[in-house]
């Protein structure tokens, strides 16, 4: 039985990569922040969908304390770890004459430090497994950049160059690192949007229409599944044909 560690697995693209894993029978990990979090009602979601197994634990992957007990525990429990979502984000927009130290500084915290400390922790155990498969979370704005979101482009480029970094130092161990950088995805940010707003996002894109969190989730899926055993040091994008 596989399993799969998600961080910010709770909502949104995380929500719709667990939920993915579940059908497909996995015991599933996932790490969330927010004490808003309905965890009952979510590892009912995710017990009715066909998971195996849940644990789910609330820890602040910037800290590294929180990092090394949240997977001290899954090991614990599981034993071993055989995917890893690095899905854990956030956004504090802002232009560049405006934008704080705290704003830059909190948002590379999340997502690029993030993204460090948990996979430099898992990656211990997967190593002696000598296979597993991580796949991190960027955005299309890593690849071109956005006004008014500097820190998060940077964040987001940092998991990149992470990614192809780390993947190039694990394949003599059997384990693979891969990115997805989604486009414009449909979520309860974009869904507050006007009309007039979506259109206009919507005329940006080939396919003339805003992704879904299941389509995120089914690449991820695919990359951490053997299927893509020949995959490694890549960076897909989900962006209906943006890039």
């Amino acid at each position: 039985m596989k399993t799969v560690l998600i961080t910010g697995g709770s909502r949104g693209i995380g929500k719709a990569v667990a939920m993915k894993f579940a059908e497909n029978g996995y015991k599933i990990i996932i790490n969330y922040v927010s004490g808003k979090t309905d965890t009952e009602q979510l590892k009912k979601e995710l017990l009715q969908a066909g998971a195996a197994d849940i644990l789910l634990i609330k820890a602040d992957v910037s800290n590294s304390e929180d990092v090394k007990n949240m997977v001290k525990e899954t090991i614990e429990k599981f034993e071993k770890i055989d995917v890893l979502v690095n899905n854990a984000g956030i956004t504090k927009d802002n232009l560049l004459m405006r934008m704080s130290e705290e704003e830059f500084d909190k948002v590379i915290q999340i997502n690029l430090k993030g993204t460090y400390l948990v996979t430099k922790e898992v990656t211990r155990y997967m190593m002696k497994k000598k296979k597993g498969s991580i796949v991190n979370l960027a955005s299309v704005v890593g690849v071109a950049g956005n006004a008014g979101q500097c820190n998060y482009a940077a964040s987001k480029a940092g998991i990149i160059g992470l990614t192809k970094s780390v993947a190039k130092e694990l394949a003599s161990r059997n384990i693979r690192a891969n990115a997805v950088a989604p486009g414009f995805i449909e979520t309860d940010m974009t869904n507050v949007l006007k009309d007039e707003i979506k259109e206009n996002i919507n005329s940006q894109i080939p396919l003339k229409r805003m992704g879904t969190a299941r389509e995120v989730a089914e690449l991820v899926y695919f990359l951490g599944e053997d299927a893509s055993s020949y995959i490694t040091a890549q960076v897909i994008n989900v962006d209906g044909g943006m890039i």
